[in-house]
This record gives structure tokens, C-alpha cells and sequence, in this order.
């Protein structure tokens, strides 16, 4: 199915990036979003880097001793030395996070998960100032503008895949958070269209 123009572009809070349509496989694809509970997986989403704003990039890098302890490489190998040019990223420029061992730089070193997302917990911060946007919203991303699906989830590479909440479902609070209310109330109305034709659930109306 063809991709799907909204009423109107949405800006992120952060500025960028700008979505201007989505994808409707979002609607459709399914996953196990309850990512801590799972027992099957061994964090594969983790096992590659992932792009990050180059000034997120910054704050980590500016966090201290303490963060860096929890991290298995030095801060000054954490992140791609050669910045992008990218204007659906706050900044306009982003690099990448980097792999060791197989996965992130940034896996939990002393258990399940992200240790940006368990740091934030921890110390009570908003993950969402910390964490690569890319991060919260998998297995959905962004290009051109383009609310679409994650490649791991659209070829079933993602290990979790096919059984389980929609992508939507499973983002739609992050959504909510980054680009508003009236996006989702937009999308709400698009998936209960595209389920409707597929006899499928309606999604929740809650804020994630």
C-alpha cells in the first residue's frame, strides 16, 4: 500500500525531523513491544549502532566519570568520528553509535537493555534528553518525512516479529511525546481505517 499523506506537516518538539505521511505497514506489522520482558531475544535490536544527534551526542559525552563507568568502551569510542549532514536530525548533522562486541556500545554491560535508558531511570532524568530519538521510536523510524517501519521489522530480521502489538501500538506514546497530540489523533483515525479493512483491533486511546 502506497504511503499516506496527513492533513498537515508535523514538526517534532526538537524541530526536526518534520513528517509529512506515513506508511500504513506500521498499522499492520506486529512485534512483542514489552522489550524487558522478553526472554527470547538477547537484546538483538542492539546489535548494531544507531544514529544520533549530533548535539545528544554531546550531552552523553558530557555526562562524566559516572555514566562512563556503566559503558564498556571509553567515552572517545562511543560514537563514528565523521559527523552526517542530515536535516531531518535537531542539529542538522548526526553520527553513529558504535559496535563492540557484536552490539551497541551503549547494550546494559550488567544486565537487560540500554544503559542510557536505565542511567535516566535511575537518576530520575527524562530518557527522552539522553536516548537517540532513533532508539525510543523502534521499531519505527523516519525518512524524507515518512513515518515507516523499521527495515528489521518489514523483512522479519527483528526476532520478534509478527506476533504481538502493532508497531503503532507499540510507539504511540513516543509519537504522542515527540510530535503531539494532534498527530496521533491523526494517525488514530488513519489505523482504525486500515484495520477496519483487515477486521483487525482498534488501537488505545491512552498516552502510551
Amino acid at each position: 500500500m502506497a504511503t499516506i499523506g496527513l492533513s498537515r506537516e508535523y514538526p517534532c518538539r526538537t524541530g526536526a525531523p518534520a513528517i509529512h505521511a506515513v506508511d500504513p505497514a506500521i498499522f499492520a506489522l506486529r512485534y512483542f513491544m514489552s522489550c524487558m520482558a522478553c526472554g527470547f531475544c538477547n537484546d538483538q535490536c542492539c546489535d548494531h549502532g544507531v544514529d544520533v544527534d549530533l548535539e545528544n551526542a554531546q550531552r552523553l559525552l558530557g555526562l562524566g566519570p559516572e555514566f562512563e563507568a556503566r559503558v564498556a568502551a571509553p567515552s572517545s569510542e562511543w560514537f563514528t568520528r565523521d559527523p552526517v549532514c542530515d536535516e531531518e536530525f535537531p542539529s542538522g548533522t548526526h553520527v553513529r553509535t558504535r559496535v563492540r562486541n557484536g552490539k551497541c556500545v551503549f547494550v546494559s554491560t550488567g544486565g537487560r537493555g540500554c544503559s542510557i535508558h536505565a542511567y535516566c531511570l535511575e537518576k530520575g532524568i527524562d530518557y527522552h534528553t539522553l536516548k537517540p530519538m532513533v532508539s525510543t521510536l523502534f521499531p519505527v523510524t523516519f525518512e524524507r518525512g515518512v513515518l515507516v517501519p523499521s527495515a528489521e521489522a518489514v523483512d522479519g530480521s527483528l526476532i520478534c516479529s509478527g506476533k504481538g502489538a502493532t508497531l503503532y501500538e507499540g510507539v504511540r506514546g513516543e509519537l504522542e511525546y515527540y510530535f503531539g497530540v494532534e498527530f496521533v489523533a491523526e494517525l488514530d483515525a488513519l489505523y482504525t481505517i486500515v484495520m477496519a479493512s483487515e477486521a483487525g483491533p482498534r488501537p488505545s486511546t491512552g498516552s502510551g
